[in-house]
């Protein structure tokens, strides 16, 4: 059993940590402060110390730096939202074990804290197991049942424990890092890491490093952390061509090893890859090496657009309701039917982030617990404007994305229903008005007459 300190504003995610790390056996002192938990580690003095790099009193380096130039020998984690990835490397630098990046998978903090604690001579506690509990920070496997998500899905039960490097190509946005943790999940690695590792977030010389670490081994490259596990680069089109080349040589080294059963287990890695650029006309242009791209594509998966996988749209949705009521600790909010379908007829050129994106605000905007098309963003919902008269005076604002007969279908039963409310509700009077039979009345409004009291005499 370790003392772990916690140090994170965020309340929902510091209370999830701690139950996690209570689970494995740890003795955990969580603080939302930067000065209490500084003030906690001078007098707790514990092994290990989980720190965001975002509080709001200081910054997670302060505290970082605090705590190694006194207590070296407390094994320092950094926790990271994806856009200050180059700042928890400069945390390792200071003397961090390691960093997880926003969203992460609970087994990968597990599995860090171990690696920290095996690392300073310790057990992991009885031994055990990491024993997860039921709210991960991200879901644990590919939503969707359209044809092309049935089939990405069949794919990876065929290759989950193939070591072959993957390629994923697809849209920005389009899931790619969540097939990416799919194969992970699915594999005999799941218990081990699953890195992330941006290649766009960081300077060439930092990005070297990340890869292969620094020489003598004062810090650990992305793939000896992630030992036994799954390493995804994202933005692979945006590798400087020397690394490239670097990397080329590195996995032919881990091929040939692998194949020669003398692989360690610091270089017994998954590699995947992802791109939403076509790598292919990279070559063309110049900026991806050829003989890297074979290295790296061996099983290629293209991850279609939202657009082209419209029948996944609902249930992604849902997704993110149950995600908004974990979040928040309110109820789980409903979609009106037209609210639902204007978010099937939408385009999504952001894909699954934009409707996540829309559907948080959404939660936000809506009342009574019910999503309406009111509540969706402007430009899912599409609007023209027309006008009542040909001077223009009044105008009103009509929502796009709606097929003309059921479109005319409503404003004929709010048109008939205005002019019963004219007649005093009439039906006779209504019908003649109308020019229409009164059968034609009720089959219109697709009401009864014993169901509806503006239409009883």
């Amino acid at each position: 059993m370790a003392k772990i300190i916690i140090i994170d504003d965020e309340a929902d995610i510091l209370n999830l940590m701690s139950k996690l790390c209570r689970q494995q056996g740890h003795e955990v002192f969580p603080f939302q402060t930067g000065k209490e938990g500084i003030a906690a580690l001078d007098r707790i003095h514990p092994e290990v110390m989980i720190v965001d790099l975002r509080i709001g009193d200081m910054n997670g380096l302060e505290i970082i730096e605090y705590s190694q130039a006194r207590y070296s020998d407390t094994a320092v984690i950094m926790v990271t939202g994806h856009g200050s990835v180059e700042t928890a490397v400069e945390a390792m630098k200071l003397g961090a074990f390691d960093y997880l990046t926003k969203p992460f998978e609970l087994a990968d903090l597990v599995r860090t804290i171990d690696l920290a604690l095996q690392q300073r001579g310790l057990p992991a506690p009885n031994g055990a197991k990491p024993h997860l509990i039921d709210l991960p920070l991200v879901p644990s496997k590919l939503i969707g049942q359209s044809p092309k998500i049935r089939e990405i899905l069949s794919i990876i039960e065929k290759i989950a424990n193939n070591d072959s490097p993957v390629l994923l190509e697809g849209e920005f946005g389009s899931g790619k890092q969540m097939v990416a943790r799919s194969i992970h999940n699915t594999s005999e690695r799941n218990r081990a890491p699953f890195k992330v590792l941006q290649c766009s977030a960081l300077p060439e010389d930092l990005l070297e490093m990340e890869l292969f670490g620094l020489s003598g081994g004062r810090t650990e490259s992305i793939f000896s952390r992630a030992a036994g596990g799954t390493v995804l680069l994202e933005e692979i089109h945006q590798l400087p061509l020397r690394l490239q080349a670097q990397l080329e040589s590195y996995l032919e080294s881990v091929s040939a090893r692998r194949m020669a059963g003398s692989l360690p287990k610091s270089m017994d890695v998954r590699f995947i890859a992802s791109s939403d650029r076509s790598l292919e006309d990279c070559i063309a242009a110049g900026t991806f090496r050829e003989d890297f791209y074979y290295k790296i594509s061996v099983i290629p998966i293209t991850v279609p657009s939202l657009r082209n996988r419209r029948e996944d749209i609902p249930l992604l949705a849902e997704y993110f309701l149950e995600r908004y009521a974990q979040r928040t600790g309110k109820a789980k909010q409903e979609i009106d039917s037209y609210a639902a379908r204007l978010l099937e007829q939408y385009t999504w050129p952001g894909n699954v982030g934009e409707l996540q994106n829309a559907v948080e605000r959404a939660c936000a905007f809506s009342e009574k617990g019910r999503i309406r098309p009111s509540d969706l963003p402007p430009k899912v919902t599409h609007k023209v404007e027309i006008s009542d008269d040909e001077q223009e005076q009044v105008r009103h604002s009509l929502p796009l994305g709606t097929k003309l007969a059921e479109f005319i279908r409503k404003q004929e039963k709010m048109f008939i229903r205005e002019t019963l409310k004219y007649n005093g509700g009439s039906r006779e009077k209504t019908a003649s008005m109308l020019g229409v039979s009164i059968a034609t009345l009720y089959r219109k409004m697709g009401l009864k007459l014993d169901r509806d009291p503006v239409l009883k005499d």
